[in-house]
């Protein structure tokens, strides 16, 4: 009997039904914010590393990025080298903390030397706070940008992984129907917030100096940028003393009346040219020239012999 009631039940029971239209447009919705958040959220950062380092550079010669008129794409496609440095010490040393990881997972460290480690991490957290809180005393300091984001990262990211530990220290490990089970998941993410605003501190960081070193680089070598005679029909009064002038003949046609000779081409904007002297000088400044036509150009070859 209860065989048939079984059987009864079975046959009138509704048939599963395939997946809805809702069930797909759900699912693809899914696949397509999986896809396109990441994308853009490496296309902002992108953007936000390469405006950092150009920031820098170009304020190493008085101007203001944002005067230039550089697109965004322009930025994005600076920034991979602003980044190649950060990305490959992120990767080895999650190679290097991968593997030991492995190990630690095979042969757990005593009780006491886990210990050890996390009274280290507590000191290193407090030593990165109080550079962080003291920012008014201590933020003159060179390395403070570089050395606080990643001390309060590295710490914390220690003792997120210490808490988890088999052989930890007794407070740190609950019993299982602990009403307080909760708090170990719920420090480990807070923690990577911590190392995520860590690593991005440190990466801006890094973007601001790789930008000021290339400031720098190209200063030392600004023989290397394009050269450009530039004619004008007004005097520019220019005291580097880098630059020559000379007056052109009065009857030339277009009313250009003087040529500057020594210009090197720094960086084409939107609307204008930026030139700086051939030479760095404490007393050097850049040159915004429009390219409305008021002025005239010429580009020199390289004095290289093909």
């Amino acid at each position: 009997m209860a065989d048939e009631a079984q059987a009864d039940l079975e046959s009138s029971s509704p048939e599963p039904r395939g997946p809805s239209v809702f069930d797909h447009l759900s699912r693809w919705l899914g696949v397509g914010t999986s896809v396109i958040a990441p994308v853009t959220l490496l296309t902002a950062l992108l953007f936000y590393f390469g405006y950092v380092s150009s920031r820098a550079q170009y304020r190493y010669f008085g101007l203001d990025v944002d005067t230039i008129g550089l697109s965004s794409n322009d930025f994005v496609m600076r920034s991979p080298a602003v980044l190649l440095v950060p990305l490959l010490v992120v990767a080895l040393t999650a190679i290097g903390l991968l593997l030991l990881h492995v190990r630690l997972r095979r042969h757990p460290p005593p009780g006491r030397l886990v210990g050890w480690a996390v009274l280290v991490a507590l000191v290193g957290l407090a030593a990165g706070l109080v550079l962080l809180l003291g920012f008014a005393w201590f933020g003159q300091w060179g390395a403070y940008p570089l050395v606080t984001p990643i001390l309060v990262a590295a710490s914390t990211a220690s003792l997120a992984y210490l808490f988890w530990m088999p052989t930890a220290p007794a407070w740190l490990r609950r019993s299982a129907d602990d009403r307080a089970r909760w708090v170990r998941p719920g420090v480990t993410a807070l923690s990577l917030v911590v190392v995520a605003t860590g690593l991005f501190w440190a990466t801006a960081t890094l973007a601001e100096w790789t930008g000021r070193g290339n400031a720098q680089q190209t200063a030392r070598n600004l023989d290397e940028l394009p050269a450009v005679i530039l004619d004008s029909p007004t005097r520019l009064f220019l005291t580097d003393g880098i630059v020559e002038e000379t007056a052109l003949p009065a009857e030339e046609p277009e009313g250009f009346r003087y040529r500057y000779r020594g210009f090197r081409l720094l960086i084409q904007g939107e609307t204008h040219l930026f030139l700086v002297p051939e030479r760095w000088s404490p007393s050097n400044s850049t040159l915004a020239v429009p390219t409305d036509g008021s002025v005239r150009l010429q580009f020199r070859f390289v004095d290289r012999e093909p």
